[in-house]
């Protein structure tokens, strides 16, 4: 059964995709030997990032701080009732993702895609969590109430889910960030769950980078980027669908987004490793110089980042007791690192302005260079 088919490269697109292989090449070697504590929270940080991104699309909007709660299963900060379902069903797929990355029995199966539908939406019933759509669906405009997309009718939808399944083990796959493009791209045009397919699609793009094994799961997503550019997600994916399943249409326009989304998540993650690492060689000094255990520095470059910092967190990244954590950050109150805000269990503290200026110490400009800008035309920003 026919689906949406990648286009053939050209010369800009296969130079843009050349330059992505190269950076995440650089990323894989920062992040890949020795892995040290730094690198560790460079990790949780953008797996929250991911979660976060994605379920904002959807409309589920939670702080970094309640992603990182949800990825390291303590109470949030702020999100409750559906939002927290919906995050924490979310961590849970992605988790499932991450262990089968490397997993030598792997196979795709349309009962794997089924499986992590569940994983995400069991907490709502109503919305067939594991079970293809039980008849037509419409995708809205929530600002205007238009009717943007209509899937193909629900009896169709196993057969295309077999095709896009078989598509996924062919021999002659593409480039694998081509390959998971089109996965994502086929997978939301197909629509074949009730409601999630926008988080599953993100989900099973990252699933299919991640089997390449070229980078952690974690440093392939780029549903971090699409949260950040969720107007022109939609648009592109808008001009692509047209309206309703077309899969003769060109998938060019949806390939040189996500090859966009690529090279900016790879500039970042790059900035932000320099970042970490300078941070942290700063916070160890420091506490060396105070004779301070030099576990706080998982809390303190956490503040230092702009995170709210809570004990539950700081206890679960420096692995100690309830007591040990309180008596840590008291002491980095007592000695100008943080600041403590709000009483008994909503306490938190945030940046001092010592820490504040480490911070602004390491900071580097952000890279908004258009890829496929001929000439290449940069520019820079100042970002958290």
């Amino acid at each position: 059964m026919s689906l949406f088919q990648a286009p053939a490269l050209d010369g800009r697109e296969l130079a843009v995709l050349a330059r992505i292989d190269q950076l995440k090449a650089q990323l894989s070697y920062l992040i890949g030997h020795a892995p040290t504590r730094w690198q560790g929270l460079l990790r949780r940080n953008t797996f929250a990032r991911a979660i976060q991104g994605s379920n904002s699309i959807e409309g589920y909007h939670v702080s970094v701080e309640d992603a990182m709660a949800a990825a390291e299963g303590v109470e949030p900060l702020d999100a409750t009732g559906g939002t927290w379902k919906a995050i924490t069903g979310y961590r849970l797929a992605m988790t499932y993702v991450m262990q089968l990355a490397d997993d030598p029995h792997f196979r795709y199966t349309p009962e794997l895609i089924r499986s992590l539908h569940y994983m995400m939406l069991e907490y709502d019933l109503t919305k067939h969590p594991g079970r293809w759509r039980p008849g037509i669906v419409f995708v809205r405009n929530e600002a205007s109430g238009q009717i943007v997309y209509e899937g193909p009718p629900a009896e169709r939808v196993p057969a295309l889910i077999d095709a896009l399944v078989a598509s996924l083990t062919d021999q002659d796959r593409p480039h694998p960030h081509i390959g998971a493009a089109m996965a994502h791209l086929n997978f939301v045009m197909i629509h074949p769950f009730s409601d999630g397919n926008g988080r599953m699609g993100r989900c099973l793009q990252t699933l299919v980078l991640a089997r390449t094994g070229t980078l952690s799961p974690v440093f392939s997503s780029i549903e971090e980027y699409l949260g950040r550019n969720t107007p022109a997600y939609y648009q592109v994916l808008g001009t692509v669908g047209h309206g309703a399943w077309h899969p003769e249409r060109d998938a060019r326009p949806w390939i040189r987004f996500c090859l966009t989304a690529h090279f900016h998540q790879a500039t970042t993650l790059l900035r932000r490793s320099r970042e970490y690492e300078k941070l942290w060689n700063m916070m160890e000094e420091a506490l060396k110089r105070l004779q301070l255990p030099d576990r706080m520095a998982l809390g303190l470059h956490d503040a230092a980042m702009g995170l709210r910092v809570r004990n539950p967190t700081y206890r679960t990244a420096a692995d100690v007791s309830d007591q040990v954590a309180s008596k840590d950050l008291k002491l980095a109150v007592e000695n100008g690192f943080l600041v403590a805000q709000g009483e008994r269990r909503g306490r938190y503290y945030v940046a001092a302005p010592k820490l504040q200026a480490m911070r602004e110490a390491v900071r580097e400009a952000r890279d908004l260079t258009d890829p496929f800008a001929v000439p290449p035309a940069p520019s820079l920003e100042t970002s958290s």
